[in-house]
C-alpha cells in the first residue's frame, strides 16, 4: 500500500514587518548578512544575527558602520553568497557610493532601507517615505535600479523572496524600501516552505576557466557569474571596463558595457514592473499609493464606493523601474488620479510625468511624521 504523505503544515508567525524581511531573506537562500543597528530597522539585523549562525553555511557579521556593511556584503556577494544588508535613511546615505560600486561590478545584493522622517537625523521612530527619488538617483553616474516596495507585512516577506529573485536573476543590486509603520505593524503572516516557491540563483559560467569573459555580453545581457576563488578569472573594479574587467576607456568599449547595462533591466521591463489593482474594473477616479499608505487607501476606497463614488486603488510594488503602462492605462480611464505619500511628491512627480494631461493629478503630502489616514484620502474621492 503506498505510503500517504502528510502535507506540511505551513508556519504561522504574529510577526513585524521588519521580522516578515528576515523570513523573507531566509527562505530567499540569503547566507550572508552585515549590518549596523539603526531604527527602525534593527529587528531585520536582530533576526539574522539569531538565526545565521545556527545555519551550517550562514555568515552574520555587525560592521562598523553602513559604508563598511555595503563593502562586506558587496564581498559576499562576489565571492558566491545571496548577501542582504538592512538600514534607514542616514545609513542609506552613507551606502550610495558602494551602491554605485555594486552597480559597476554587477554584484547580486539586497538592501533594505525602512524609511524614516529625515534629512539627516529627522524623526528616528516615525514613518516616512522621503527616500524613493534617492532610493532612483542616489548614487552618482547613469545606473539602472530596481527599487520595490511592500505595504503590509506578508508582501515584506514576499517582497524580500522577489528582491533577491531579482538581484539574481539581473545580476544587480535591489533596493527594498518599506516605512516605519510597515516595518513595525505586528500581523499574522504565513511562512511558506522553500520548495512553494520559485527561487532563482545567478548563472555560473559553463565553459572551461580559459574561455570565461566575466562581462560578456548574452543574449539578456546578463554574464555569468563565478564565485571567487572557484577557478574562474575575475577582475573587479569601479572603473568602466572591458568584457574582460579591466579598465578601458575606448568610447566603443564604454558605449557597448553601459548599455548591456540597462539592456538588462530594460528589456524585462514586464518581469519587474509589479502592481496590485483592486476595484479599478470601472473606476473613475482612481488612488496610486505604495507603502502603509496603500492600506489607508485601500479602506478610503471602500468607503468611497459605499457612498457610490467609482473608485479604485493601484498599489505600486515596483517603485523602479516606474510602472509607466500600469499608470497610463489608468490615466486614459480616470478623470483623478489621487497619489497620497509621506513625503512632498516624489512618486507624484512619476505619475505626472506619464499622465501627460489625460487626467487630473491631486496629490496628499505629509512630512511631519504622522500617517496619511484613510479619510484624508476618502475626501479626495468624493
Amino acid at each position: 500500500m503506498a505510503l500517504q504523505l502528510k502535507r506540511r503544515k505551513r508556519r504561522e508567525l504574529f510577526a513585524l514587518g521588519n521580522e516578515a524581511v528576515a523570513e523573507g531573506a531566509l527562505l530567499a537562500g540569503c547566507t550572508f548578512y552585515a549590518g549596523y543597528p539603526i531604527t527602525p530597522s534593527t529587528e531585520i539585523m536582530e533576526v539574522m544575527a539569531a538565526r545565521l549562525p545556527r545555519m551550517e553555511d550562514g555568515v552574520f557579521i555587525q560592521m562598523e558602520d553602513e559604508i563598511a556593511s555595503m563593502g562586506a556584503a558587496i564581498g559576499a556577494s562576489l565571492a558566491g553568497r545571496k548577501a542582504m544588508t538592512a538600514t534607514s535613511g542616514p545609513g542609506f546615505s552613507l551606502m550610495q557610493e558602494h551602491i554605485g560600486y555594486a552597480c559597476m561590478v554587477e554584484a547580486p545584493l539586497v538592501i533594505v532601507n525602512v524609511m524614516r522622517g529625515g534629512p539627516s537625523t529627522g524623526l528616528p521612530t516615525c514613518p516616512a517615505q522621503g527616500d524613493v527619488q534617492m532610493a532612483r538617483w542616489g548614487t552618482h553616474g547613469d545606473h539602472p535600479i530596481i527599487v520595490l516596495s511592500a505595504s503590509n507585512v506578508q508582501e515584506c516577506l514576499e517582497m524580500t523572496v522577489t528582491a533577491f529573485n531579482y538581484a539574481e536573476k539581473y545580476r544587480t543590486p535591489v533596493i527594498l524600501l518599506i516605512d516605519e509603520v510597515t516595518a513595525h505593524t505586528r500581523e499574522k503572516i504565513i511562512v511558506p516552505h522553500a520548495e512553494e516557491l520559485e527561487i532563482i540563483s545567478r548563472v555560473e559560467p559553463t565553459v572551461p576557466p580559459e574561455w570565461f569573459k566575466p562581462y560578456a555580453d548574452t543574449v539578456r545581457g546578463v554574464p555569468a557569474m563565478p564565485a571567487i576563488g572557484s577557478g574562474y578569472r575575475m577582475h573587479v573594479t569601479g572603473l568602466t571596463h572591458d568584457v574582460m574587467g579591466y579598465p578601458t576607456q575606448r568610447p566603443d568599449e564604454v558605449k557597448d558595457m553601459m548599455l548591456r547595462l540597462f539592456r538588462k533591466i530594460d528589456q524585462f521591463y514586464g518581469d519587474i514592473q509589479l502592481t496590485d489593482s483592486f476595484a479599478l474594473e470601472d473606476a473613475e477616479v482612481a488612488v496610486i499609493a505604495y507603502g502603509s499608505v496603500a492600506r489607508s487607501a485601500h479602506l478610503a476606497v471602500e468607503q468611497a464606493r459605499e457612498r457610490g463614488a467609482k473608485a479604485g486603488l493601484l498599489t505600486l510594488k515596483t517603485l523602479f523601474p516606474f510602472p509607466r503602462p500600469a499608470v497610463e492605462t489608468l490615466a486614459r480611464r480616470c478623470s483623478i488620479l489621487v497619489v497620497p505619500e509621506m513625503n512632498m511628491g516624489q512618486m507624484s512627480r512619476e505619475v505626472k510625468r506619464v499622465n501627460n494631461g489625460h487626467a487630473r493629478v491631486r496629490t496628499i503630502n505629509r512630512v511631519d511624521g504622522q500617517i496619511i489616514t484613510p479619510s484624508e484620502i476618502l475626501k479626495m474621492l468624493l
